[in-house]
């Protein structure tokens, strides 16, 4: 059986981040998924942090966000991300993104990230520690 790896985060709708018409702005969903990715990465050692130590950098090349239902300025959110395998060298991870009083979907999305060197290069295989990481959490 495939293992699956999953992290859930809360977040709070904040008042700036509503438009005129009091629910959230589209856009705001991209921080709200920032803060899955980031959660993510301090429960399972893969960090943004971790990344950089060696000598490698994932920015975020793809990102699809699919809209369900509004949210409103004070209403909490529950963020859930997982990780997608990929024998690839790349990060993909899919979000469920609740209104968390009712656990209602309110969004879901996935992001893609590329690995690059300091040069700023594209890397073509995985690096060596996402490897032992993977290894280290039993995914491969």
């Amino acid at each position: 059986m495939k293992k699956v790896l999953t992290d859930r985060v809360e977040v709070k709708v904040r008042f700036g981040e509503v438009d005129s018409m009091g629910v959230v702005w589209h856009g705001n969903y991209v921080k709200y998924i920032e803060e899955g990715r980031e959660s993510f990465g301090k429960k399972y050692g893969i960090s943004y942090l971790d990344i950089y130590a060696n000598k490698v950098m994932a920015p975020v090349v793809n990102m699809n966000i699919n809209y369900k239902k509004q949210v409103e300025y004070g209403e909490k959110l529950i963020v859930e991300t997982e990780f997608v395998e990929s024998p690839a060298a790349k990060i993909v991870f899919k979000f469920r993104v609740y209104r968390k009083s009712d656990m209602e979907l309110v969004a879901t999305a996935e992001s893609t990230q590329v690995f690059i060197d300091m040069n700023r290069e594209i890397l073509y295989y995985p690096p060596q520690f996402v490897l032992n990481w993977k290894k280290k959490v039993g995914l491969i």
